[in-house]
C-alpha cells in the first residue's frame, strides 16, 4: 500500500468535493507548500542578517573610527609659545659651593695590638688653630671669600627631635619591663578559675580546650583592645573575653622609665570536672 499523501491537490479535491470551497481549511492545504516555502525563505533571511550583524556593525564602527582619527590628526594645530613678561622677575641664581678651608686629619682612637700600631701624632694646638679637625688633610683655598653657613629656617626643634610616641603599642619582649597582675601570673590563673562560668552549651556539647587572646595594658594597667585569636565556640569566647574585662588592673609596662601600652597574649583553659 503506497503512503497516503492528504496535501497533495487531488486528494484534497476529493475531501472537499461538494463543500464550500471558500472555508478556511481548504485554502490553507491548498497553499501550504507555498506557505511553507515562503516561512523557510523568510526565516533564513532573517537569521542570516542577526548572524552578520555584529561583524558589519563592526566594520562599520572601524571605518568610522578611522575616519574620525584622521580628522582629529588633521585639526591639530601647534600654538605658538606665551610671550615673555618683561616684569617676570628672573630665577634666582645658583650659589656657588663653599670655599674649601685648611683640614687637618684627627686620626681616631682605635685599640690595636703593639705590634700593629703605627706612630702617627695626632695635630698640635697651634695646627688647630689654623685649620678645622677632619678625616684627611686638606689644603683650603686661601683666596676665597668667607662664607658664614646659616641654618635655613628655624630649624630642628630638639624637644620634637627626642619626642616619644606615648601612645605607641609595644611588643611584650621589647621592653624593658613586662607588664605583670599584681602578685604574678599565679595569681591572675587563680582569679580566671575563680571568676570563669562555665557556658551551658559547652558543657551540653562536651566542648573543651584553650581559647587563645589578646589584648592591650594600658599605661594604668587596664585591659583594653580584647580579641581571641583562637576560639573554641559554644559560649567560650564570650565568657573569656568577659572575665578579661572584669579583671583588676595589672602593673604596666615600663619604657625609658615611663609606663607604655604593652601588647600581651594568653590562653584560657576550659575544662570539664
Amino acid at each position: 500500500m503506497s503512503k497516503l499523501d492528504i496535501l497533495r491537490k487531488e486528494w484534497i479535491e476529493v475531501v472537499f468535493a461538494e463543500k464550500n470551497k471558500s472555508y478556511g481549511a481548504y485554502q490553507l492545504r491548498k497553499t501550504n507548500g507555498a506557505n511553507t516555502t515562503r516561512a523557510l525563505i523568510i526565516g533564513s533571511i532573517i537569521f542570516l542578517a542577526l548572524f552578520f550583524a555584529p561583524k558589519i556593525y563592526g566594520l562599520i564602527k572601524g571605518s568610522m573610527n578611522d575616519t574620525e582619527q584622521v580628522e582629529k590628526a588633521q585639526e591639530v594645530v601647534i600654538a605658538p609659545p606665551p610671550p615673555v613678561d618683561p616684569k617676570t622677575p628672573p630665577p634666582p641664581p645658583v650659589e656657588p659651593p663653599p670655599p674649601k678651608v685648611d683640614q687637618v686629619k684627627m686620626p681616631p682612637a682605635i685599640v690595636k695590638p703593639d705590634e700593629q700600631v703605627r706612630d702617627e701624632e695626632p695635630p698640635t694646638v697651634e695646627k688647630l688653630k689654623e685649620a678645622d679637625p677632619g678625616q684627611r688633610d686638606i689644603k683650603g683655598d686661601p683666596t676665597a671669600d668667607i662664607v658664614i653657613a646659616e641654618p635655613v629656617g628655624e630649624g630642628p626643634k630638639r624637644e620634637a627631635a627626642v619626642a616619644v610616641d606615648d601612645n605607641k603599642v609595644y611588643d611584650f619582649v621589647s621592653i624593658e619591663k613586662q607588664p605583670e597582675y599584681p602578685g604574678g601570673i599565679a595569681k591572675f590563673y587563680k582569679y580566671l578559675g575563680g571568676a570563669i562560668k562555665y557556658p551551658p552549651m559547652a558543657q551540653e556539647n562536651n566542648v573543651q580546650g584553650k581559647v587563645f587572646l589578646s589584648f592591650v595594658v594600658e599605661k594604668d594597667g587596664k585591659l583594653t583592645d580584647i580579641q581571641v585569636t583562637r576560639g573554641l565556640g559554644s559560649g567560650t569566647d564570650e565568657e573569656a573575653i568577659r572575665v578579661l574585662k572584669a579583671s583588676p588592673r595589672w602593673n604596666p609596662g615600663i619604657q625609658n622609665g615611663k609606663p607604655v601600652r604593652v601588647k600581651y597574649n594568653i590562653n584560657v583553659n576550659f575544662t570539664l570536672n
